[in-house]
């Protein structure tokens, strides 16, 4: 028996984006995005495009950062709690880090205490927050905009946390692939790549199921054909749509499957060396990979409808598109000491993500001597 469910309303295509008025539909709202509004920059350009369709937001929320830390979402909390109006939906317009932003403020309704609490307990659930949110995702690679949680980080005391309720799945999607047309090379790798690891790690994965599975072979395929081409054509419209498209129905796989060991392994990598999430999440996967083939029938029949009939080569090939994409497939140049990464992998097989993977431990470290 398997189950698979995404409520989120998802609209997909270029100028999807115009319809955000009509989505609101005259509701109070918090504008969740990043803070550019002092210069000509894109983001106060889209600013003005939300307020030309759906009014002077009631709140705006942009101190948005890489990766939101507990400090910087609790001076989130206090602007969202000094609104004009009492916020009826949240409008999140960024990539991953806004989406993450905008979910915590859905919970939190002003008061980051009480998202806080959750994490750190995992108690008083029912006492969070369900502002409605409609996802506007300006990357091609978080799949957030349909999914229900989102990554918090105590960078005091190095830890993260993954904040994920029912009640959290956007209201609305709308994926316009126009929104990623000036991402810069860096972020367009980095972002591709992330969706290019949701989607194989939702297929070596104990929550894989048949549609979670053929969403993620198709954004594997797209991800691995379409990403070099675009990282030297960077205002091909076609290829964005693909990329775009690549990245939802990866969000829509993981959604359902969470990730697994190559995100598990990415969090020391992100707290500790600064490595950005979609390269700290990627770089092992060609490792991961060949640890996992032959340990599940329908996984390796999934990983020969995107890499061909031999997994081997198979890995060796993502590897190579990897290196061609300038990442690195060693965990030491990435900042891991060799002494120091076994263990690691034993920390991440022991994490919540790490449990997801179908993987045998002795066959990973066969791997990391080869």
């Amino acid at each position: 028996m398997w189950r698979y469910r995404n409520p989120v309303d998802v609209k997909f295509g270029a100028g999807v984006f115009e319809t955000l008025g009509k989505v609101l539909a005259g509701r109070p709202y918090c504008l969740v995005t990043y803070d550019d509004a002092n210069g000509g920059g894109v983001f106060a350009d889209l600013t003005r495009r939300v307020i030309a369709q759906a009014g002077a937001p009631a709140v705006t929320v942009s101190n948005i950062g890489p990766n939101p830390d507990f400090i910087g979402l609790n001076e989130s909390c206090r602007t969202y709690a000094r609104a004009t109006r009492p916020v009826e939906a949240i409008v999140a317009l960024g990539g991953g880090s806004v989406m993450d932003a905008a979910k915590v403020l859905a919970a939190a309704k002003g008061d980051f205490a009480t998202v806080r609490h959750h994490l750190e307990t995992g108690n008083d659930g029912e006492a969070l927050g369900r502002t409605p949110i409609i996802a506007i995702p300006t990357t091609a690679g978080t799949g957030s905009e349909v999914t229900s949680w989102a990554t918090a980080w105590d960078t005091t005391a190095m830890k993260k946390y993954s904040l994920a309720r029912e009640t959290l799945y956007p209201e609305a999607a709308l994926v316009d692939p126009l929104l990623t047309l000036g991402l810069p090379r860096a972020i367009t790798i980095s972002t591709g790549l992330d969706a290019l690891s949701h989607a194989l790690e939702s297929i070596w994965n104990v929550n894989a199921n048949p549609v979670s599975s053929s969403l993620a072979e198709v954004a594997a395929r797209e991800v691995i054909d379409a990403l070099p081409l675009l990282a030297d054509d960077l205002r091909n419209e076609a290829l964005r749509t693909r990329l775009a498209r690549a990245s939802l129905f990866a969000g829509l796989a993981f959604s359902n499957t969470r990730t697994a060991l190559a995100h598990s392994l990415s969090y020391h990598l992100t707290l500790h060396h600064g490595v950005p999430h979609g390269i700290a999440c990627s770089f092992s996967l060609p490792m991961v990979m060949r640890a996992v083939a032959g340990c599940d029938a329908a996984c390796d029949a999934s990983l020969r409808r995107i890499f061909g009939t031999d997994l081997v080569a198979g890995a060796a090939r993502l590897e190579t598109f990897l290196q061609k994409l300038g990442i690195s497939p060693d965990a030491t140049a990435h900042g891991i000491a060799a002494r120091d990464w076994a263990r690691l992998v034993d920390d991440a097989l022991a994490g919540d993500r790490g449990r997801n993977f179908i993987g045998r431990r002795e066959a990973l470290l066969a791997e990391m001597a080869a």
